[in-house]
């Protein structure tokens, strides 16, 4: 395992790192499908083994379940580890809506700490808020009071355009961004990253492998149940140059746009510990084609259910997210 510096956080992280939105199961639907906390504690403490300290979860992945998970399988290591979670998603009052209210950000948090069996978090994030709150100095206001009391080290935003990156850069406060970033999702390369290169803003780079789509590991006769992100994506899923071993990676490290000492990788998460064993190699491959990328992008991007991290796309602030996806 290979160690950067996140931005001027200062946090010095694994390159890959654990995305916890898979652990949260199916109960609540929005997810990767069913689960077993069994073999997800299993494959947080491999992970652990192996060198991975950067986990990175929400607290509405499963309703809480997803910390639940996490704070049982690190307890006792959690010096040895960062731990970054999300606040946006109200599921404390029946469904599920975004509320970014300042009292609302602090009760969150206070929930998400018992959960996490910690009394902070290395890196607190708002999970995709709209655009006019990012580049608003005072959203950010109820981190800085969390921070004074020790329970948040740093804080950052969870985006998915590129506009929302140059508000949240602007408005100088977030420490990072974490934006979804694969050979489906290059429109970061420029502007966006050379800017967060500029103000030291961390990347954290979700949903490398499309939601799983870039594997290699599911083929065109993959079927997901309901509740699962993928179930309404299937029929795209059938695509010839979506298929496994079709699409193949190039690697982003060393050398290219991840070269930068500021990002970070949080990985495909939610798997067993069999598929911790090995880490996916950034070396070799060719560039998928253009076509290929252009098809991938209207894939993952179909029927408006681009993931937002948990969230579908059109969501906005204080609307119900709606039944799960």
């Amino acid at each position: 395992m290979r160690y950067r510096t996140l931005g001027r956080t200062g946090l010095k992280v694994s390159e890959i790192g654990f995305g916890a939105w898979a652990i949260g199961g199916n109960d609540r639907g929005n997810s990767y499908g069913p689960t077993d906390d069994a073999t997800s504690i299993a494959a947080v403490r491999r992970a652990v083994e192996l060198g991975c300290t950067f986990f990175d979860t929400a607290d509405v992945y499963g309703w809480g379940h997803s910390e639940e998970v996490l704070g049982q399988a690190l307890e006792g290591r959690r010096e040895e580890v960062g731990i970054a979670t999300k606040v946006g998603g109200d599921f404390y009052h029946g469904g599920v809506r975004m509320n970014f209210d300042p009292g609302y950000i602090a009760f969150a948090l206070e929930r998400s700490l018992k959960r996490l069996r910690t009394d902070y978090v290395d890196l607190y994030q708002l999970h995709n808020p709209p655009a006019e709150m990012m580049g608003d100095a005072e959203t950010y206001e109820v981190f800085e009071s969390l921070k004074a009391e020790n329970k948040v080290l740093h804080y950052g935003v969870s985006i998915h355009e590129p506009l929302e990156a140059a508000l949240s850069i602007e408005a100088g406060r977030p420490a990072t961004l974490q934006i979804p970033f694969s050979v489906l999702r290059q429109e970061w390369i420029g502007e966006p990253l050379a800017e967060a290169r500029k103000a030291n803003v961390g990347i954290i780079a979700r949903e490398p492998l499309a939601n799983g789509f870039l594997a290699g590991k599911i083929p065109p006769s993959a079927r997901f149940p309901p509740g699962d992100i993928r179930h309404a994506l299937l029929p795209e899923a059938r695509r010839p140059d979506l298929g496994p071993g079709r699409a193949s990676v190039r690697p982003l490290l060393p050398g290219g746009v991840d070269g930068d000492s500021r990002m970070q990788d949080p990985g495909p998460g939610g798997g067993g510990p069999r598929r911790l064993r090995r880490a996916p190699s950034r070396q070799g491959g060719n560039r998928p084609s253009a076509a290929s990328v252009r098809n991938g992008r209207q894939f993952v991007n179909s029927r408006g259910l681009s993931t937002r991290n948990g969230f579908p796309a059109h969501a906005r602030s204080g609307e119900a997210c709606g039944p799960p996806v």
